[in-house]
């Protein structure tokens, strides 16, 4: 019997299981109306097909947990419609659907290390660290003198990602991203 968890205790990232399949909470926020009880509003993605739902459970609702694990891996090539990964520790490649990693993709170099979550022993995707360092490539030159605070402009990076930066941002400089939001933090 897996470990039941209420939904008191969600944490972001954290695997259940809800109508037979396995989801990843997104985000989640307790609901305490003045009227009538309790709930917790959810954003669940789908393990398995990687759709995204609102569900709303009561307060105090339990469900079975899953357990999940992660390794460390290194990010070797994409190859169309999988994308390849070696395992750190056994030297062992790992390929996973291009679908599953598709919204990370953008911000991974070749040979960078990252995550790979297992859920029940089986890879179900990638996590990312807070930031990553890359380099512009393509935007358009800052005009001298515009310096209107939060004015920002669109910057391609080496690995195709576009993210909206400052307009001193040129081409050839390191930024920080936030590979999660695919956001400008600082120059690195």
């Amino acid at each position: 019997m897996a470990e039941q968890v209420s939904t008191n205790q969600f944490k972001n990232g954290m695997h259940v299981q809800v109508d037979g399949q396995i989801w990843r909470i997104v985000e989640f926020q307790h609901v305490k109306p003045g009227k009538g009880g309790a709930f917790v509003r959810t954003k669940l993605k789908s393990v398995e097909t990687g759709s995204v739902v609102d569900k709303t459970f009561r307060a105090g609702e339990k469900m079975p947990r899953i357990r999940t694990e992660t390794k460390s891996v290194q990010y070797l090539y994409d190859a169309g419609d999988e994308v390849v990964f070696m395992d750190e520790g056994s030297f062992e490649q790992i390929n996973l659907l291009r679908a599953d990693v598709g919204d990370e993709l953008p911000y991974l170099q070749p040979s960078s290390s990252v995550q790979l979550l297992l859920v029940d022993g089986k890879p179900a995707g990638i996590q990312l660290p807070a930031s990553v360092e890359l380099q512009v490539t393509e935007t358009e030159p800052g005009v001298r003198g515009d310096t209107v605070s939060n004015v920002t402009k669109p910057a391609t990076l080496e690995t195709g990602a576009v993210v909206q930066v400052p307009l001193f941002v040129d081409v050839g400089e390191r930024i920080k991203v936030d590979p999660r939001e695919g956001r400008y933090i600082s120059r690195a």
